[in-house]
């Protein structure tokens, strides 16, 4: 059993739950702050909350396609439904603001091995601005997850959509054929150097198959005028290509020879299995052992093992304008700052696979599921700040870093994708207590 970095949640990391347990949890982690989402005025979210005077560098105050995904998701997934769909809206319409970018990748007449001319996935918030900074925005799974959670939300009626939007989903998919996302190289969740990723086809995958679905399902809402007809091909070649990609370097995450490329164990996997859904069984078996036996920690779990992103001493070893700076190109120079064993070990990762054997458990009633469920929320819950801490008592954090020989949370605290991680852990444990 882990030990919680506050003293607050030592209580609660015990044996077994009750109701009462599970309420009193929920009653803490909402009074201290921990599930605050506030939006800015157009309803998205920033990657991180309260920059400080000193941690303002880090850029964390702009907005992440990925990130206002999947903390909409979570919020939805804990019936915030509101909350999530005007933020997917706003991001609907930010894309629609620079479709530009669609266009021109469709007809040929950019160039995406550029990746400042593909659709940018890290943007000024407020303004709904492109930002001119150099960045990795060859990034197939931030438009995969968009594509996904648009089209799922659709499905089940919680967002009606505008013709705008409906032509915009058909642009994601014409635009993720045009650059043979399954044979294509991006930057991926971390947004570092390119490469063919398992994560990223099948993310990309995940939303060609939700659209598919909506396809079928809801085929009043393609119009005559859309000619979308024409284009199912189109749609159905992209999924077969990247099933048919995806099946051949699963369990890994890239198969590329290429040392800096090649890539055997990520944690970014796991996000297949949940909230995609698009490995399930064996192979998410296989996955899920992985990641436990090379990249799970004491305080968390490493994107991958040589991830050089918040090594040891990070803050000593690169100025504050070069510590979140665009490395995909030239990331040999900070991956020699690396001691192996001392990356960065991240709080993203555990409470979705909790959310994993919650599923599990609710689908099987096997007491080993609920035992792992309860073995990664415990360890979710033990990454909470210290009450002590410069950002605040039980606050999320991005991932815990070694400064002079000791793990202490890095300065994206909080990180909103991982309180939205954990808030869905905690409902996958109350529905398993019974409480839902």
């Amino acid at each position: 059993m882990p030990t919680a970095q506050a003293a607050a949640i030592q209580p609660f990391l015990k044996d077994s739950y009750t109701r009462e347990d599970l309420q009193k949890l929920e009653s803490l982690l909402m009074e201290s702050g921990t599930f605050e989402f506030p939006q800015l005025s157009n309803h998205l979210f920033p990657a991180a909350l309260a920059l400080q005077e000193d941690t303002e560098y880090t850029g964390y105050s702009n907005c992440w396609v990925r990130d206002n995904v999947l903390v909409s998701y979570g919020l939805y997934a804990g019936g915030q439904v509101d909350k999530a769909v005007s933020c997917l809206k706003t991001l609907a319409n930010y894309f629609i603001q620079y479709r530009h970018r669609f266009d021109k990748i469709i007809d040929g007449t950019s160039d995406p091995s550029d990746p400042m001319q593909r659709p940018h996935i890290r943007f000024g918030g407020e303004g709904l601005a492109e930002l001119d900074q150099q960045w990795a925005h060859a990034q197939n799974d931030a438009l995969g997850y968009f594509l996904w959670v648009f089209c799922r939300l659709i499905r089940v009626h919680d967002l009606e959509p505008t013709s705008e939007q409906m032509e915009l989903l058909g642009l994601f998919v014409r635009t993720l054929h045009a650059i043979q996302f399954w044979e294509d190289e991006d930057s991926g969740h971390w947004e570092e150097v390119r490469k063919i990723a398992a994560s990223s086809i099948g993310t990309a995958t995940a939303g060609l198959l939700e659209f598919s679905q909506l396809y079928d399902e809801r085929p009043e809402l393609f119009p005559e005028d859309m000619k979308f007809c024409e284009r199912v091909d189109v749609l159905e070649d992209a999924i077969t290509r990247g099933r048919h990609a995806l099946n051949a370097i699963l369990p890994y995450e890239c198969i590329q020879k290429d040392p800096q490329k090649n890539r055997k164990y990520d944690a970014a996997l796991i996000f297949l299995i949940e909230p995609l859904r698009i490995v399930q069984g064996e192979m998410a078996d296989t996955i899920l052992e992985n990641v436990k036996t090379h990249l799970q920690g004491e305080f968390g779990i490493r994107r991958y093992l040589g991830d050089s992103y918040w090594c040891a001493d990070y803050k000593e070893k690169l100025s504050p304008e070069k510590r979140t700076d665009d490395f995909s190109d030239n990331q040999a120079e900070r991956d020699a700052l690396l001691i192996p064993g001392q990356e960065a070990q991240w709080c993203i990762f555990d409470p979705i696979i909790s959310v994993i054997y919650g599923r599990r458990y609710a689908e099987s009633g096997d007491e080993a599921d609920l035992k792992e469920q309860m073995k990664y929320f415990q360890r979710a819950l033990s990454q909470l700040t210290p009450e002590d801490s410069r950002y605040g008592g039980l606050k999320c954090p991005e991932s815990y870093y070694m400064e002079h020989g000791k793990y202490v949370p890095n300065d994206i605290t909080p990180l909103l994708w991982t309180q939205a991680n954990l808030l869905q852990s905690v409902a996958w444990m109350k529905h398993s207590v019974g409480i839902e």
